[in-house]
C-alpha cells in the first residue's frame, strides 16, 4: 500500500512539474525572458529551500538526467538544422567550439584563481566547467526570434558541437587533481580521438538509422518516431562505450538524418521536439531543485560570481571570439553579436556535478558559482538579444512557423506523403496559376494556408509568397517535386539572358 502510495505521489508530481513548466514556457515568450530561467526557479521555489514540497539532493541522478536531456535537446537540434546552412560556418563554428572554449576557460580560469581562495587547478576546473556555451539554451532562445541565419546558424552549429571539448576539459582537470601523477600531455590524444570517433559514428549510424526509418514498414506511424529516438541513445552509447564524444556523434548523426529524405517526417519531428521540450523542462526544473538558495546567495558566490560573470561575458568570451574567427569573413558587428549571444544554460550545471560525484573538494561551492554564473548569463544576455541584433542591425526576416491544424500526414504503406512547402518570395512559382505550374506526375496539391487561412486549390488560384502548400505525391517523385518548386528567379533570368545571347 506504501508503494502504492508513492508511486501515486510520484506521478501528480511529474504532472505538477510538467504543467509548470509548460506555463512557465508561455509566460516567458511574454516577457522576453529566457524559459529555462523560469524553469529553474519552479525548481527552486518547489524545493527545500522554497515551499518546501521537494527535497532533493541527488547529483548523480540529476546527471543522469541531464545528460539524457542534452542527447535529445541535441537530436532535435540537429534534425531541425539544414546543412547548406551549416557547411557555410562550418569552420568558424568548429574554431569557436575548440580554440574558443579553450580561450575562454583559461581566461575565466585565471579570473577565478584571483577572485577565490583555491588552487590553480581548481581555478582551471571552473574555466572549464563555464567554457562552452549551451544547445539547450542557444536553440530555444533563437528558435523564434528574427536573427540573420549566418548568425543563426554561427551559434547552433557552435553550441552543438563545443560540449566535447568542455566535458574533455572537465573530465581531464578532474582527473588531474584527483590522480596528481596524471601526465597532462597523456589526455591530447585521447581528445582527438574523443573528437574523430566521434564525427565517424555519428555519421555512419546517421546513415544507418536513416536507411531503416525508410526501408522498414512498421505497422503503426507512432513507431517511427521512437525508432528515431532509438538511434539517437544507441548513438549517444555506442560513442560512450568506446570513449569517443557522445554529444559530438549525437549532433552528426540527427544532421545527417535530418538532411535526409525521410518517410514520416514530420512526425518524427514533431515528436522530437516536443519530446525535446518536455526534456528540457524536466532538466532545468530538476536541476532547479538540487540547487539549495540558502547556499547559492551567499556573499562569497555573490561577489564571486558576479565578478566571473563580468570577466566571462565582457572580456573572456569577446577575447575567444576574436582570436578564433581571425581571418574568417566576420564584421566586427557580427563578432560583437557572436560574444554577446554565447549562451550558458544546461551543460555547465550538469558538468558542474561531475566534481560532486567524483568527490573533488570543495565541489558543491564549485556547482553553486556556476549555478549564479548560468542565471547571470540567461538574465542578462539571454533578455537582450534581440535588442542587440537590432542595434547591431542583424535581424532576419520574421520566422514563419506554420500551426496549421492540417494534419502532416507520411503513408508508407501507399508509397506517399503529405509534403509541406513554404514559398519564398524569389521562387519562380510566385504568381503563377496552379494550372500553370508543371508538377511532376502523381503530385496533387490538397490544401494552401495563407496568412493562417484555408485555402481550397483550384485551378485559377494564384500562389502567393509566404504560402504554404501541402500537397500529396508519391515518394517516388518527391524530390523532382521540390526541384521544380525550388527553382529561384535567378535561374531563370539566367536562362533568359543564354538565350537571348544565342539568338543574337
Amino acid at each position: 500500500m506504501i508503494s502504492t502510495v508513492q508511486t501515486d505521489s510520484f506521478l501528480l508530481l511529474i504532472a505538477l512539474i510538467l504543467i509548470s513548466g509548460v506555463l512557465a514556457a508561455k509566460f516567458s515568450n511574454r516577457i522576453g525572458l529566457p524559459s529555462l530561467i523560469l524553469f529553474i526557479l519552479v525548481g527552486m521555489l518547489a524545493g527545500s529551500d522554497g515551499i518546501g514540497f521537494i527535497y532533493f539532493d541527488n547529483p548523480e541522478f540529476a546527471q543522469l538526467v541531464g545528460i539524457f536531456a542534452l542527447v535529445m535537446i541535441l537530436f532535435e537540434g540537429g534534425l531541425q538544422t539544414k546543412f547548406a546552412t551549416v557547411r557555410s560556418v562550418i569552420i568558424p563554428a568548429v574554431s569557436l567550439a575548440t580554440a574558443g572554449v579553450l580561450l575562454t576557460s583559461a581566461i575565466v580560469a585565471m579570473a577565478a584563481f584571483l577572485i577565490f581562495d583555491i588552487t590553480l587547478l581548481q581555478a582551471f576546473l571552473v574555466g572549464a566547467i563555464v567554457g562552452s556555451t549551451d544547445a539547450a539554451a542557444v536553440f530555444a532562445t533563437l528558435k523564434e526570434r528574427n536573427i540573420k541565419a549566418k548568425m543563426g546558424a554561427t551559434l547552433e552549429a557552435e553550441s552543438g558541437t563545443n560540449d566535447p571539448m568542455a566535458v574533455f576539459l572537465t573530465v581531464g582537470i578532474i582527473e588531474l587533481i584527483m590522480i596528481p601523477e596524471t601526465a597532462v600531455l597523456s589526455l591530447v590524444p585521447t581528445f582527438f580521438w574523443q573528437m574523430g570517433a566521434g564525427l565517424i559514428i555519428g555519421i555512419v549510424i546517421g546513415k544507418v538509422a536513416s536507411f531503416s526509418i525508410n526501408r522498414i514498414n512498421l505497422d503503426s506511424s507512432g513507431l517511427y518516431p521512437i525508432f528515431s529516438v532509438a538511434f539517437a541513445l544507441l548513438t549517444y552509447g555506442t560513442a560512450s562505450f568506446v570513449e569517443a564524444s557522445g554529444f559530438l556523434a549525437v549532433y552528426v548523426a540527427a544532421l545527417v538524418i535530418g538532411n535526409t529524405e525521410l518517410t514520416y517526417r514530420y512526425s518524427i519531428f514533431q515528436f522530437n521536439e516536443g519530446f525535446a521540450w518536455m526534456s528540457q523542462i524536466l532538466m532545468f526544473i530538476l536541476l532547479g531543485l538540487l540547487v539549495f538558495p540558502a547556499e547559492l546567495f551567499t556573499w562569497e558566490v555573490i561577489s564571486g560570481g558576479l565578478l566571473l560573470s563580468f570577466v566571462l561575458i565582457l572580456i573572456a568570451r569577446p577575447v575567444a571570439v576574436l582570436l578564433s574567427t581571425i581571418g574568417m569573413k566576420y564584421t566586427w558587428k557580427e563578432k560583437t553579436f557572436i560574444s554577446w549571444a554565447g549562451l550558458r544554460g544546461a551543460v555547465p550545471i550538469v558538468l558542474a556535478t561531475f566534481p560532486i560525484v567524483a568527490g573533488v573538494e570543495d565541489g558543491e561551492f564549485f556547482f553553486n558559482v556556476v549555478f549564479f554564473i548560468v542565471l547571470t548569463s540567461a538574465l542578462v544576455q539571454g533578455t537582450s538579444i534581440s535588442w542587440v541584433a537590432r542595434k547591431l542591425h542583424l535581424t532576419g526576416p520574421k520566422k514563419d512557423i506554420p500551426h496549421h491544424s492540417i494534419e502532416l500526414i507520411s503513408m508508407g504503406k501507399a508509397n506517399a506523403e503529405m509534403m509541406q512547402f513554404k514559398v519564398d518570395e524569389d521562387l519562380k512559382i510566385v504568381g503563377e496559376k496552379l494550372k500553370d505550374v508543371e508538377f511532376p506526375n502523381k503530385a496533387n496539391i490538397s490544401a494552401i494556408v495563407r496568412d493562417e487561412t484555408l485555402i481550397t486549390p483550384y485551378g485559377e488560384t494564384e500562389i502567393k509568397a509566404g504560402d504554404f502548400l501541402y500537397i500529396l505525391v508519391s515518394t517516388k517523385y518527391e524530390k523532382e517535386l521540390k526541384r521544380a518548386l525550388e527553382a529561384k528567379r535567378a535561374d531563370l533570368k539566367k536562362e533568359k539572358s543564354k538565350k537571348v545571347s544565342r539568338e543574337k
